[in-house]
């Protein structure tokens, strides 16, 4: 493959996340709800796609749990695949709930439902205490140490290093501005505040074009690839595609993120990857630098 400039995600391409922020979704609507979805569910939400923002997959998770009691009889994947047919996301997870139950059940829910309450959890038990008082400027309420110091770095400081010296290199991620800046910290990657994208950077998030295609302005590059670990990651660069035709945008999919295996591998083929690669650790034999 050719490129002018390489665009990195960070969860599941830099950092591995199972351990930290997928755990938090769980264990955040436990925590509040006293049930909750096994983790290994929470790929099937990813894969619907619009949960970029693993805060409002917790609060979709969490309406699933609380529709279940009200007399939802359907599996997650039921579930995940009617929000896919709706658009994806929290409003069309929703919409699933709204269509599905009673309207004296879903007040029920409605009144239940507090994502507020679950935001506040997941961020005391990502963040930990202490970070979590720093970050958020608010005194936490359990005493928790913070799965965010649980995340294995994925990438090779050689792969980095050999990325560096011969692409200019940005980040679009879905992590707030701090956390990115943890995870790039503890990576080894250092990105200029114009050549990477936040959730603190922009409003609609993955799949949207936008940060995309305003890296690929600002490198001035004609061919960009994008490396992701889940579907809206392959979905962006498709969508950059079409809304930016005059460059050429490959997405490449890992397979160190909740996509895996031959199963992950044909669900990326299938919504359009150019490449798919065990780890971004491989992608230097794809861009021939190997």
């Amino acid at each position: 493959m050719n490129a002018d400039a390489v665009v990195l995600d960070i969860d599941g391409v830099l950092v591995d996340v199972a351990d930290s922020y997928r755990r938090a979704i769980v264990e955040s609507v436990s925590r509040v709800y006293g049930d909750t979805i096994p983790k290994s569910d929470v790929q099937a939400f990813k894969d619907a796609g619009g949960f970029n923002n693993d805060w409002e997959l917790t609060y979709a998770a969490a309406l699933y749990v609380l529709a279940s009691r009200e007399g939802l009889d359907q599996p997650v994947e039921a579930f995940t695949d009617r929000i896919a047919e709706r658009g994806g996301g929290l409003d069309a997870a929703e919409r699933v709930v709204a269509d599905s139950l009673p309207d004296d059940a879903l007040a029920r829910v409605r009144d239940a439902w507090n994502p507020g309450r679950l935001r506040e959890v997941f961020q005391q038990l990502y963040l930990g205490g202490e970070l979590y008082a720093d970050l958020e400027d608010a005194e936490p309420t359990l005493d928790a140490r913070g799965y965010i110091n649980d995340e294995p770095v994925l990438v090779e400081p050689e792969t980095l290093a050999e990325l560096t010296a011969n692409y200019p290199v940005g980040v679009v991620t879905g992590r707030p501005a701090a956390e990115a800046d943890i995870a790039l910290e503890r990576a080894g990657l250092d990105v200029a505040d114009e050549h990477r994208f936040t959730m603190d950077d922009w409003e609609q998030g993955k799949p949207h074009p936008h940060a995309l295609t305003t890296l690929a302005e600002r490198f001035d590059a004609e061919r960009v690839i994008f490396v992701g670990d889940t579907l809206d990651d392959i979905r962006t660069a498709v969508n950059a595609t079409e809304t930016n035709p005059d460059r050429d945008y490959s997405g490449v999919g890992v397979l160190t993120g909740g996509l895996t295996g031959e199963e992950g591998r044909r669900k990326y083929e299938a919504e359009g990857a150019t490449a798919v690669v065990d780890s971004i650790n491989d992608l230097l034999a794809l861009l021939g630098e190997d």
